[in-house]
């Protein structure tokens, strides 16, 4: 009997656990100008601890394919994020740069681009609240 009550715990700890993972709300970001089939579209949900930094808080990817790509990044607790996504048409999960810096792979950030140097938390972020949210990003 005590092994019943054991597992009944455990299983009711599991589905609490997996009720919590689904808390959140969905951002779909629309990936615009997309200019070749080919490779991966990476996106990261970044804070101002991770932007630029390597991977996002919450990562999502899709196929590349000419024109534009929808990218969901689920789960997402409110808080003040910006989103980074590339076209990392050569698959090797990093964004390929030219001798002199400038990056040879197309990139873009939620909120305004810098087009003198590289982006900033300040000019990409925004807020999420508890509503899901819809972006758009242009290449």
């Amino acid at each position: 009997m005590k092994k019943l009550g054991l597992f009944i715990s455990a299983l009711c700890i599991g589905f609490t656990a997996m009720a919590q993972d689904n808390d959140g709300v969905t951002i779909k970001v629309t990936i615009e100008n997309v200019l070749a089939d080919g490779g991966t579209i990476l996106g990261g949900l970044h804070t101002a601890d991770t932007f630029m930094k390597g991977m996002g808080v919450v990562n999502a990817m899709a196929p590349a394919k000419a024109g534009e790509v929808i990218l969901t990044f689920e789960n997402v607790t409110p808080g003040t994020f910006a989103i980074m996504v590339m076209h990392d048409a050569n698959d090797n999960k990093q964004m390929d740069m030219d001798a002199n810096g400038m990056p040879q792979e197309s990139y873009g950030t939620s909120g305004e681009m810098n087009l003198y140097g590289p982006p900033s938390f300040e000019t990409s972020k925004f807020e999420v609240s508890d509503e899901d949210q819809e972006i758009r990003i242009r290449f």
